[in-house]
């Protein structure tokens, strides 16, 4: 396994049931900040080459920041997706975990025994 890459919110309810169960479960990782420290949009194509639902595994669409954007993402170019999530890093699902080769994004505690075996 490659050094795991946890992005979170501490105020978010599933990063901190995720990084309990890392914590409980000895996983070593790197937290890095979703809002303070980015994902770059070489992170973020990296990201999407891991989804298998594409942006919608990544998109928090029933949130309101989304809502309150009032555009349909599929409708743009995927540069200005990248780039919309950069200025805009509430429109991630969180937490997302990956360690290079798999990605799990929200509490999964399924996910987690595979990634971290």
């Amino acid at each position: 396994m490659g050094e795991l890459t946890f992005y979170s919110y501490p105020s978010c309810t599933s990063c901190r049931k995720t990084k309990k169960w890392l914590v409980t479960n000895s996983v070593q990782f790197n937290e890095r900040h979703l809002f303070k420290n980015t994902p770059t949009k070489k992170e973020l194509l990296q990201l999407l080459s891991l989804t298998t639902e594409g942006l919608d595994e990544l998109l928090a669409t029933r949130g309101g920041s989304y809502k309150k954007l009032g555009i349909q993402v599929e409708d743009l170019p995927l540069s200005e997706v990248i780039n919309l999530l950069i200025d805009e890093p509430k429109l991630l699902r969180r937490p997302i975990l990956t360690d290079g080769k798999k990605l799990i994004v929200g509490f999964n505690p399924e996910e987690l025994k595979r990634i971290t075996n």
